[in-house]
This record gives structure tokens, sequence and C-alpha cells, in this order.
């Protein structure tokens, strides 16, 4: 289990982090989500003991990472998978580190057959790439069998295949009884990986907390309606104070994405002005939606509009 208490970090008079408290428990995928500038990978690095923080706890089964001897047994990682000596083939990294942790020698031939480089073992890492040295880096990160995996953006350069193999791996780990930390940009990844968020903007927590529950937090409800009389329809809405929005055309009609008034509601109107639907769904918000609203004021980098 992960536990951060009151966890701060300046950088002269900036805060990288800022009273951060969360809780990451076995068992489960948790995603770490922010956005860039948030805070993510200096709270990972106070975790694996790469730098100190100014004040507050990040202990990995109620002790510092740091205080463990052969520390892959404990906590496997993956903060960046380009960290890796170009000289050395993948056998000769895995074993170094093998031998410093007293981990047996066969173990690094187990996991270079996992993730699915058992056949470029001893080419040197130098002319791997990038998705190559992702799994190089997850293989790293199982070499102790440890109980506590954190990964950084572990789906980087990993192609269609790459992706759905670790998500496969990330819920395997979970139910085997792990502690499964995983930080990442990729929204759509979070979604169908992750059973719990910790959610932080500018250093400071927004939410810990299921995924399911997240999302739901969203404000942004659409109503998803299909008919072939769009028209008459978005007269009919748009006069009720709804926003119309058409998001797509096929054979028997127009798909708008209606905002502004519940489905029920939009049932009623449609009966009353005989426009014939195809399909009337309520849509909540997705994951990414209610990312972007529930972050949108921690972003510390906006993008400006495209001239």
């Amino acid at each position: 289990m992960i536990e951060v208490n009151e966890l701060t970090k300046r950088y002269g008079t900036k805060n990288a982090v800022h009273n951060l408290c969360f809780t990451v428990r076995p068992g489960q995928v948790t995603g770490f989500l922010g956005p860039n500038g948030a805070g993510k990978t200096t709270t990972l690095r106070i975790l694996l003991g790469l730098i100190d923080p100014s004040g507050g706890t990040a202990t990995v089964d109620g002790r510092p990472f740091r205080d463990r001897p052969r520390g892959l047994r404990h906590v496997g990682a993956l903060l960046d998978a380009g960290d890796v000596h170009g000289g050395r083939t993948a056998v000769a990294h895995l074993a170094a580190l093998a031998r410093g942790n007293r981990i047996p020698r066969a173990r690094v031939d187990e996991v270079l057959r996992e993730v699915g480089l058992a056949d470029v073992a001893r080419q040197r890492t130098g002319g791997f790439s990038l998705g190559m040295r992702q799994r190089l880096g997850i293989a790293t990160a199982l070499l102790g069998d440890p109980p506590v995996l954190l990964f950084d953006e572990p789906l980087n350069g990993l192609d269609p295949e790459g992706v759905l193999w670790v998500r496969g791996l990330f819920r395997r780990l979970a139910a085997e009884g792990r502690t499964v930390f995983v930080s990442s940009h990729l929204m759509t990844e979070m979604e169908n990986t992750a059973d719990q968020l910790v959610v932080i903007g500018r250093g400071e927590l927004i939410a810990a907390e299921s995924l399911t529950d997240f999302a739901a937090r969203g404000t942004r409800l659409s109503v998803t309606v299909r008919t072939p009389d769009t028209s008459t329809l978005t007269d009919a809405l748009s006069a009720e104070g709804a926003s119309v929005e058409t998001t797509g055309t096929g054979t028997d009609g127009d798909t708008l994405t209606v905002t502004g008034l519940p489905a029920a509601r939009i049932g009623e109107l449609a009966f009353r002005h005989r426009v014939l639907l195809h399909e009337l769904a309520t849509r909540a918000a997705s994951l990414e939606e209610a990312f972007m609203e529930l972050t949108a004021d921690s972003a510390e980098y906006l993008a400006g509009e495209p001239r």
C-alpha cells in the first residue's frame, strides 16, 4: 500500500506539491492524473526516494522506499524508459539489477519472455525503438516480483497490441493483490484500465475516488437524438433554450447532441411536433470531459486559440 500524507515539495518559492494526501490500496489499478505541471512526476520521484520532500511523508507499506535494502523486491517502477545505457544489451541491463538486488538470474529470462523481448535480449538497447524500451522498462519493474508497482506514462510508443497487453498486465497484477499505480495522460486507457483515480492539480489533491464516481462529477450531460426531421426538432428544442449540435448524418436521419434539456422533455417536444425519433439516449460525461472540467482551474499551461 502507498500512503502519502501532507506531502510538500518546494523549489524556491514555488510549490511543486502542497499538502498532498492520498492512499493507493492493493488489489486494484489506481490511475494518477493531472495536467502538465501538476506534480505527478515529483510525487513519484519522492515515493522512490529520488528526491527529498520539503515536508510530509510518502511511504510504501509503512516505510520510506529508501529504507528498504534490495528495493526492487519491494517496489518496481518505470519512470523513464530512455534511462538505460545504450551500449548494454537487455540481458546485461537486467542481470546487473538482479545481482544488486539478490534476484535469481533465471528471473531475467522470465521477465524478458513476459514482455516479449526474448528474441532481442542480446541486442544493444541503443537500437531499441521507444516501444521496445517501454517493454524493457516494464520488465525492470517486474524483475523483483514486487508487491507494489509504479508506472509513469507506460504506454508511450506502444502499438495497439502492446497497449492491449499492458492493459491486461495491469489488471492481472492487481488481481494478484498487488498495488498498481499508473500515471498517464491517456484518458481512454484510464477508462479501460483504472478502478480508482488520484487526480491532482498545481500540486494539490482534486479527487481520490473510484473512476465511476469521478466521471459522475462532470456536470455535462447530453442527449443523443436521431431523427429524419432535424429542422423541426431543432427549432422546437432551441425555443425551449436547449443547445443543439448536428454530430452525424445517416440514411435514417441526422444525429443531434442536445444539452440543456433532459431526454424526457425532448421526447415530449418531439411527440407534440409529430417528429419521428429513431434514437433518444442520455449520455453522461466521459472521463476525459469530467477531467477537463474539474481540472480547468488547475492547468498551468494553456494553449491559445488557433489562428
